[in-house]
């Protein structure tokens, strides 16, 4: 059984995510944590639960979703792992911070450990994550689809009764609409973890989200 604590993070409320299972082995999804207060949260949680991480694990490239890979990398040796596509994003988070908000981010980029593959799968204690590629709003963004579990943690692709933009760089309406009927055929009952709001269901977003309709 998997064990899921959000965090909510930065001036967007992004949605990071450590998910672990009784080996004690976690992953930790989107760590978008922009403040000291958000980064300690996260560092406390998975010290007060035991918790060994093993994987750092991006849905997509943008900073709200990147922000606090570099405390990850300080104090546990996380490399953050997402697929190539964001490559042109993910490694250069001072470049976003400076062209998307305005601002310096005034702290070491935060290093690249691995770039997926197709047919790539996340293994942590007993349990495993399906990649699946779900381009449309970035070209390498991404779904971390769990059967056995029947839970999905899908970025910016769903939201709950919406899905992310298209209009920044790199991303696409057609591969968006792609993507979206890719997670259609997800089972009914997959509980979706969104990088922004509540959690939701495929079926629920089958029934309700226009743009899955």
């Amino acid at each position: 059984m998997l064990n899921i604590k959000r965090f909510m993070c930065n001036m967007l409320q992004e949605n990071c995510y450590v998910v672990s299972d009784e080996t004690k082995e976690c992953v930790i999804i989107d760590c978008g944590a922009q403040y000291q207060e958000e980064r300690g949260a996260i560092s406390h949680y998975i010290k007060e639960e035991n918790l060994k991480p093993v994987h750092l694990l991006a849905t997509h490239g943008h900073l709200d979703h990147n922000w606090g890979n570099i405390a990850l990398f300080n104090e546990f040796g996380l490399k953050v792992e997402a697929r190539a596509e964001d490559d042109f994003l993910i490694a250069h988070l001072g470049k976003q911070a400076s062209e998307l908000f305005g601002f310096e981010l005034n702290e070491e980029e935060a290093p690249v450990g691995h770039y997926f593959t197709e047919g790539e799968q996340i293994s942590f204690g007993t349990h495993h994550f399906d990649i699946i590629h779900t381009p449309g709003h970035t070209p390498g963004g991404c779904v971390y689809n769990c059967a056995d579990e029947h839970v999905a943690f899908t970025g910016d692709t769903l939201f709950r009764m919406s899905i992310g933009r298209t209009d920044f760089e790199g991303g696409s309406w057609q591969e968006m609409a792609e993507s979206l009927q890719q997670l259609a055929k997800l089972p009914a009952d997959t509980q979706v973890y969104c990088g922004h709001g509540p959690q939701t269901t495929i079926a629920d977003e089958r029934q309700f989200n226009p743009y899955m309709r």
